[in-house]
């Protein structure tokens, strides 16, 4: 962890020279949720490859850019692109961003996905509030030497997600006039899309969605000491007994088709700060 450290502040010089600023935010765009980095006032944007430790294939559904500018009136850097563990990439590599945000001086992170349904009472394009998560990647970030003035050796995870932002994110989808569920969010390491048995598993161990993300950029985000919101577009269901084929294809689709839900929440959250 002290040579990521050593990196990550090289690659936070090179964001400050085009864009002198402290964020108070950070975001981070899942799949097919690109598009909401349209409303913010952007001053400086950074491709990945211009980015070192950042370069890479991207996933379906995942442009690859560092978005800087205002939400708001809040400054707010973006990232439309994260890293998977399906792409071979380490636990660490997958929570580079959160690094490089806490790098930059970020408090809060705002955390996006696509998610497959697992509870009933889900459609597609719901979205979910994360309160809780269930790490079934088995990998984490933090593993190795630890770097105190990254974090501590053993952060409490007992409360991994905000509430005070969750109270917010509840409010606004209120006057909003659509539901916001509330439930847990089981990471799984992917690519493969979960079996029937899986599903089954996920379900009656608790989790209510399922992906293939979030959860090592929690974990980094929890041992920097960052308030987290974390919010799930649901792009399939996964209910066992009724189960259909699911595409990525399908899964950015409906994710971009859902987006809109989640403007006015990134609005009033950032906004609340």
């Amino acid at each position: 962890m002290p040579e990521i450290a050593s990196q990550i502040e090289s690659t936070a010089k090179i964001v400050a020279r085009h864009w002198p600023v402290v964020p108070q935010v950070g975001v981070i765009l899942g799949t097919g949720l690109g598009s909401l980095a349209e409303q913010i006032a952007i001053e400086t944007t950074l491709d990945y490859a211009d980015l070192p430790l950042f370069s890479g294939e991207m996933a379906a559904g995942h442009r690859g850019r560092l978005v800087c500018g205002q939400l708001e009136g809040v400054p707010l850097i973006a990232f439309q692109g994260r890293f998977h563990l399906y792409q071979g990439c380490s636990p660490q590599q997958a929570a580079l961003p959160v690094r490089l945000m806490q790098q930059l001086g970020v408090e809060t992170l705002i955390i996006l996905n696509a998610a497959g349904g697992l509870n009933p009472a889900y459609a597609v394009g719901d979205v979910m509030l994360i309160e809780d998560q269930i790490n079934f990647m088995f990998a984490n970030p933090l593993v190795g030497v630890n770097d105190e003035q990254l974090g501590p050796r053993f952060p409490d995870m007992s409360q991994p997600y905000s509430l005070r932002l969750a109270k917010v994110a509840i409010s606004v989808a209120r006057r909003e006039g659509f539901r916001l569920h509330q439930g847990v969010y089981a990471s799984m390491l992917g690519p493969t899309y979960e079996t029937r048995a899986e599903y089954r598993m996920l379900r009656r161990l608790g989790a209510d969605a399922v992906g293939m993300s979030t959860v090592p950029e929690v974990l980094a985000a929890r041992h920097a000491g960052m308030r987290v919101l974390g919010l799930s577009i649901i792009t399939n269901i996964g209910l066992p007994d009724a189960l259909s084929e699911t595409t990525g294809h399908d899964v950015v689709v409906a994710a971009e088709a859902a987006v809109e839900k989640l403007k006015p929440i990134v609005r009033g959250v950032v906004g609340s700060l």
